[in-house]
């Protein structure tokens, strides 16, 4: 079990762990100087019960709440210590407000400095306790009274703490390993150490990890797991890693920093959470409030968009996107707490439903209903909405980063199919799956109907024509799959539905009648599309549609800008080709050019023509015959 301290400053919490465990914390030369706790201080005991406690001291005074905040996340207790003359303080409510908007389960509460008060003020100080906790989650928490010095009560709470250690469930190992570091220091003969709270899965000697948002790679050299020697750790335990990795110093490790399994790595700038506004607030939150972020151990600065509104009132809850200044680490079910631009004031807190928030349309229906399905379950839960509002599917590696579930665990719907593409699986019901197959052969059909004089859109044309929402990997496959069921077929680059046939219109006709005798006649040297337009009294535009539209359906081959050759003559051009071909399938530019009765510039682009239709290969100067190709087999025939 981890017991964390909470409380006002002056309150005795040190004093009182001292006390309960007979040890001294650590305490700094300035904090000895000054009598107050200033940053974190850490300590382990035997309660009696065999097993070691640890007890995370944090400081008591306003200026140090960022630094309670780094001991409170984690913790399964909290010990909360309010004086019986001072009774509840203002930092007595705010840390109990943090303790709360943390999620801590459970509590204990000692009356401090008992033998300082008359019966009937310790009988006040705790109705006033009584009073504080009883809106909250820990109403009906223990009252202690205890005196650190007289040592009355002392053993009272011992004995509670030594049963509240029952009652504390374990926590699941399952999941990559997360720890969030609280410190770093080096050790001589040993080199770096880092400490922290483990937040999920396992961690053992010889284990490779991910430390920091850089993701610098690190090795376990060896580990202390609550205060102990051991060569393995789990979450809930407070745990002491000997890290080993290149240049590698304490300075190069801040508080805040994460140790994760290789495959949490995923820093993000933008995370949805549940947002609950304190009810002690004076005013409502505005949409993009700067503010700091404590998650972990981490303190962060960014901003509130708010995604049902642009005010939320003091006591109300409501879905709120952070966006963060700095790269963090989060999986779904970490809570947080938020203070003031100034960090002088607690806001409020949440819990984290995406850590991989998406920067648009975070106030769509579709989304909202994703972070409503989010809010009331985990992984199994959530996904049937989150499949249902994924146009792009979902990815499993996102979604093991975001639960911190392994695949091997999920329990998923049968109506469930995973889809490759060349970014990875993406997940999609069968129905959902079904109905993109069918409005892509839909807008096919009526694409026809709206380009009859067209063969087909390309892949690119096709997709931002039918669906314009996937991403480019997700629809290739659904195309994939549609070219191999025969639902839609290919010519080229072009895609057609299979009993589709190029139709030009009336006027089309008559000009392609004009003029394909004078491509013909113009053999290999055809008359530029300016000259077929002045010498037919047609416009030059178009001529030039006209002809695309041929080189579309296979009737022309457009060379170069302007200039096409029907596919006859080109098909004699590669026969020639073909005959000057040496023992190595090899021709060269000057012996086709001499063939063919043309100028070099002319033959070099019939050359690089064939490259690019896939007749020939370049090697250098000269090119060779691809013996496979369409165009080589049938001049072979």
């Amino acid at each position: 079990m981890i017991v964390g301290t909470a409380g006002h400053i002056d309150h005795g919490k040190t004093a009182l762990l001292r006390a309960l465990t007979g040890l001294e914390g650590d305490r700094r030369p300035a904090e000895r100087a000054r009598g107050i706790t200033i940053d974190l201080g850490y300590l382990y005991a035997d309660l009696g019960d065999g097993s070691l406690t640890g007890f995370i001291d944090v400081p008591g005074h306003e200026r140090f709440v960022h630094n309670m905040l780094a001991g409170a996340s984690g913790i399964d207790l909290v010990l909360l210590v309010v004086a019986a003359d001072d009774g509840v303080m203002p930092q007595t409510r705010e840390h109990l407000a943090i303790i709360e908007l943390l999620g801590i389960p459970r509590a204990l509460v000692a009356l401090s400095k008992s033998d300082r008060v008359s019966p009937q003020r310790l009988a006040d100080a705790r109705a006033e306790v009584v009073a504080l906790l009883a809106p909250g989650p820990l109403a009906g928490a223990p009252v202690l009274p205890v005196s650190s010095l007289s040592g009355a009560g002392v053993d009272a709470l011992r004995q509670a703490l030594r049963e509240e250690a029952q009652r504390v469930a374990a926590r699941g190992s399952e999941g990559g390993f997360r720890l969030a570091v609280d410190r770093a220091f080096s050790v001589s003969g040993a080199g770096l150490v880092v400490t922290g709270t483990a937040f999920a899965g396992r961690v053992a000697v010889g284990d490779e990890l991910l430390l920091g948002s850089a993701g610098r790679r690190v090795r376990v050299r060896g580990l202390h797991a609550q205060n102990r020697v051991a060569e393995q750790a789990h979450a809930g335990q407070r745990v002491a890693l000997n890290l080993a990795g290149e240049r590698l110093t304490p300075e190069q490790v801040k508080r805040g920093d994460w140790l994760l399994a290789a495959d949490l790595y995923a820093p993000t700038t933008r995370i949805d959470i549940d947002l609950h506004l304190l009810p002690g607030e004076a005013k409502a939150l505005a949409h993009w409030t700067p503010v700091h972020v404590h998650l972990g151990a981490q303190d962060l600065t960014g901003r509130v968009a708010l995604l049902e509104g642009e005010r939320l009132a003091p006591g109300d809850s409501t879905f709120a996107q952070l966006v963060l200044n700095a790269p963090a680490h989060a999986v779904y079910g970490d809570r947080l707490v938020l203070r003031d631009q100034s960090a002088q004031r607690t806001l409020g807190g949440g819990r984290v439903l995406d850590p991989f928030a998406p920067a648009r349309n975070r106030r769509s229906a579709e989304r909202l209903a994703q972070l409503q399905a989010l809010r009331g379950g985990g992984l199994e839960q959530a996904l049937p909405i989150l499949l249902a509002h994924a146009d792009n599917g979902l990815d499993p590696a996102v979604l093991t980063r975001q639960f911190n579930r392994p695949r091997a665990g999920w329990r998923l719907p049968e109506a469930l199919c995973e889809i490759p593409t060349k970014l990875g699986p993406r997940l999609f019901t069968e129905a959902h799956w079904r109905d993109l197959g069918e409005r892509l052969l839909h807008a096919l059909a009526r694409f026809h109907g709206e380009q009859p004089d067209e063969l087909g859109p390309d892949r690119d044309r096709l997709r931002r024509y039918a669906l314009p929402q996937l991403e480019r990997p997700v629809f290739i496959a659904l195309l994939e799959q549609a070219l191999a069921a025969g639902q839609i077929e290919s010519s080229g680059p072009w895609l057609h539905l299979p009993d589709h046939r190029v139709q030009l219109g009336a006027e089309d006709e008559a000009l392609r009648a004009r003029l394909w005798p004078l491509l013909l006649a113009g053999a290999f040297d055809p008359p530029w599309t300016r000259d077929l337009a002045k010498a037919l009294a047609v416009d030059e535009a178009a001529m030039r549609l006209l002809l695309r539209k041929l080189a579309r359906l296979g009737q022309l081959h457009q060379v170069v800008k302007d200039l096409f050759y029907p596919d006859e003559t080109l098909r004699q051009l590669t026969r020639h080709a073909l005959q000057l071909r040496d023992e190595q399938g090899l021709i060269r530019a000057a012996a086709f050019r001499d063939r063919i009765g043309i100028g070099r510039k002319r033959c070099i682009q019939l050359l690089e023509y064939f490259d690019r239709i896939g007749f020939t290969r370049r090697f250098g100067n000269e090119r060779r015959i691809r013996e496979d190709s369409a165009l080589a087999l049938c001049g072979a025939a």
